[in-house]
């Protein structure tokens, strides 16, 4: 599954410095971090809404394609940054064996 998510990363990481104008990625990238948050915002709200719909519905289709968009810019925030996914992937391993609650009075120490 990570497999999508480095090969997703590695473009990401190439249109960086591609012409804003040819490149949605390279355009968010000139905008600064402020417009990359706001999407992640933006698309954290439509995959809120996405879900509550889905939850009336049952049809999880507009909830697929939001949770990906979110991923998507949450990864250009990554890159942004200079982070790499796979330390996230990193922190999740660390995580298990630790209940939900512990590991976050733990966050609170």
């Amino acid at each position: 599954m990570s497999d999508v998510i480095e090969r997703l990363f590695e473009v990401l990481k190439q249109r960086r410095h591609a012409d804003p104008a040819e490149s949605y990625v390279a355009g968010l990238h000139q905008a600064g971090l402020n417009r990359i948050l706001e999407k992640v915002g933006e698309e954290s709200t439509e995959t809120i809404i996405a879900a509550k719909d889905a939850g009336h519905s049952g049809d999880t289709t507009e909830l697929i394609k939001e949770t990906a968009d979110l991923w998507f810019h949450t990864l250009v925030m990554l890159e942004h940054l200079g982070e790499h996914p796979e330390n996230i992937f990193a922190e999740l391993e660390h995580r298990f064996g630790t209940s939900g609650i512990s590991e976050k009075n733990n966050r609170n120490k």
